[in-house]
């Protein structure tokens, strides 16, 4: 008999709690970044000629739900394949502005939101992933409602606020961090400040997921995130398959 403790009892604990998959799923007609080159699929074996199904998938690393690795905005930074097993089983802490996005899309998130959410579930935990809920996922796959241009072609989309990162990542020493939107910054900044909330993350060699979805069906603590993708060379993103298992009451 082995002498070796074991993790069985653990993955059987876990599997009685409440899967929750914030990935969405992605074909060549998602909303994406605006200037993203499209995805496109070819089947070239099929049943009827080989007796199975082969296609061929081109896309660029960052489509649909997806891993930005630090290789993203910083030239000496790590790609997809030099994150670690380790930073991808995380407690996650949901953040959630939902219905202050409602009445402002701007909304972007401060200081005191974190502060506030501390004051109700406690110290956010050092190595967490931390989600921000905001609701914008349900517009998906409307790539109109998710990119939300006026007449100008301003996007009206909520984010991130650069103090709220600065606490988060200087602070609590979180892992990484997550949203529902296509970028982290918030619409109506991130042109004109280059992308700031994105490359501070990536430039504390950090990862982020963008595109989650179902952030409504997460607890606000307690859960924990499993954020799991493929390991290319030299990626700066890839496509991301990322989930929540939660407390089942």
């Amino acid at each position: 008999m082995s002498t070796h403790s074991s993790f069985w009892p653990l993955c059987q604990q876990l599997q009685q709690g409440r899967f929750v998959d914030l990935t969405h799923p992605f074909d060549e007609n998602i909303p994406h970044f605006a200037d993203a080159k499209k995805m496109s699929v070819e089947e070239i074996r099929n049943y009827a000629q080989h007796s199975f199904l082969v296609q061929y998938f081109q896309f660029e690393g960052q489509w649909g739900t997806h891993v930005d690795a630090p290789a993203h905005c910083c030239p000496e930074g790590r790609t997809v394949d030099q994150i670690s097993p380790r930073e991808m089983l995380l407690p996650l802490v949901v953040i959630d502005i939902h219905e202050k996005v409602v009445h402002n899309p701007d909304y972007i998130l401060t200081v005191d939101d974190v502060l506030s959410w501390e004051d109700q579930y406690g110290r956010i935990p050092q190595g967490a992933f931390v989600a921000l809920r905001t609701d914008w996922s349900k517009r998906w796959p409307d790539n109109t409602a998710m990119q939300n241009y006026d007449q100008d072609g301003i996007p009206h989309t909520p984010g991130w606020g650069l103090d709220a990162m600065s606490y988060l990542y200087d602070e609590c020493q979180i892992t990484a961090s997550g949203h529902e939107t296509i970028d982290p910054d918030p619409g109506i900044r991130a042109k004109s400040t280059n992308w700031a909330c994105e490359r501070y993350i990536l430039n504390k060699d950090r990862y982020q997921i963008e595109l989650l979805a179902n952030l409504d069906q997460c607890p606000f603590t307690g859960a924990i995130v499993i954020c799991s993708f493929p390991k290319p060379l030299r990626a700066s993103g890839f496509p991301a398959r990322v989930f929540a298992i939660c407390p089942s009451c």
